[in-house]
């Protein structure tokens, strides 16, 4: 009976003194993550040039240009970033890449352009944007901008909406020197619409539709001092 209970004591000990968690004799252990591990890589936060500004902190690179150092704030699981730039007077877009959160560009003086930075990682299909940020290159002599083309907000470009007889058109404008006066709205099933509905100094108007057609619509945005600017084309079906 002696021999039995020593037996059993010894069994106590040994499992007691066992690794938690262990399998086959081997324990679990967490090694540190390498670069480039840990998921998919998320959208950065964008901090220069700022929203709807002038931009008046570039360094001279000729009588026409000035190059610009973009900022933005590091992402997580991001090995490289692609930065769009795109001029809003000729629709070019520029893209730069860079393994920092920040990057230098050179760009036309007195033009209105929008930036935004996907984010890049090996191994990931993901590619997530920041959000869009306009602004002004500003140059020598200026005294007044012509506002940034307007973008639409409601119907989405490309959007498909129950059926109706008149949908309400609603955009957003912004201009660096808050002088907006008005807008014009151009609308039609032609995809470039020459039919004015009218000017308003509101960032919305109705306009009638029909079931079954496609209709195209732009904003022309127009300042105090005479400037404008052309929204891009957008469009929407009604079932």
């Amino acid at each position: 009976m002696r021999i039995l209970k020593t037996i059993l004591a010894a069994s106590a000990m040994i499992l007691l003194t066992a690794c938690p968690g262990s399998k086959d004799g081997d324990s679990e252990i967490d090694f540190p993550k390498l670069p480039g591990e840990g998921g998919d890589p998320g959208s950065v936060t964008l901090v220069f040039p700022e929203n709807n500004s002038e931009c008046t902190e570039g360094v001279t690179a000729n009588n026409l240009q000035s190059t610009i150092t973009f900022q933005w704030e590091a992402s997580e699981n991001t090995d490289s970033y692609e930065v769009n730039i795109k001029n809003l007077e000729s629709n070019e877009t520029i893209k730069t890449d860079s393994n920092v959160n920040d990057v230098e560009i050179t760009l036309d003086h007195n033009t209105p352009y929008e930036w935004f930075v996907i984010s890049k990682k090996e191994g990931s299909e993901a590619q997530p944007e920041s959000a869009k940020w306009k602004f002004y290159n500003a140059g020598a002599g200026v005294e007044n901008y012509a506002p940034f083309p307007a973008d639409a907000i409601a119907p989405t470009r490309g959007q498909t909406i129950g059926t109706t007889t008149s949908v309400d058109l609603q955009w957003e404008g912004n201009d660096v020197d808050n002088d907006i006066e008005g807008f014009e709205v151009f609308f039609g099933t032609n995809d470039n619409p020459t039919t004015s509905l009218g000017t308003t100094p509101q960032s919305s108007m109705n306009a009638n539709v029909n079931s079954g057609q496609t209709y195209y619509w732009r904003v022309t945005t127009k300042d105090k001092a005479g400037n404008s600017a052309q929204s891009e084309v957008f469009d929407f079906r009604v079932q």
